[in-house]
């Protein structure tokens, strides 16, 4: 099994709808959110941090991303506004959209494009 980590979130679903809270659960602090979306069958990434660390959340369709440390990689699939994946900064990640999927990231840093790193691990 693989050291990526998916949190699972906390939801509430009645004949209203559904409700997923994410609060007092991430390892850092949030200085930047961003969504990505209309990118059904695209390729989004690829790059890894410096010092950046991301929480990324599903809240609509499937996004799969494909998780390399430098010793072991796993694809994750996102497909539940529940399921949230820490990316680290050594984590080169790379997301495919399914259709109408829409994928939250929360990071710890504002954008620095000093920080991306491009070079995929060997």
């Amino acid at each position: 099994m693989s050291d990526f980590t998916v949190l699972r979130l906390p939801g509430f679903e009645d004949e209203r709808g559904g409700l997923t809270v994410l609060e007092k659960i991430l390892p850092f602090d949030i200085r930047r959110v961003y969504w990505i979306y209309n990118a059904a069958g695209q390729t989004r990434g690829g790059h890894r941090h410096h010092e950046t660390r991301q929480a990324l959340v599903a809240v609509s369709g499937e996004v799969t991303v494909y998780m390399n440390d430098g010793r072991q990689v796993r694809d994750v699939v996102l497909s539940h506004p529940g399921q949230c994946l820490l990316v680290e900064p050594e984590d080169w990640h790379r997301m495919t959209f399914g259709g109408n999927a829409v994928l939250l990231v929360l990071a710890s840093h504002l954008y620095d494009k000093n920080d991306y790193i491009n070079e995929a691990y060997a």
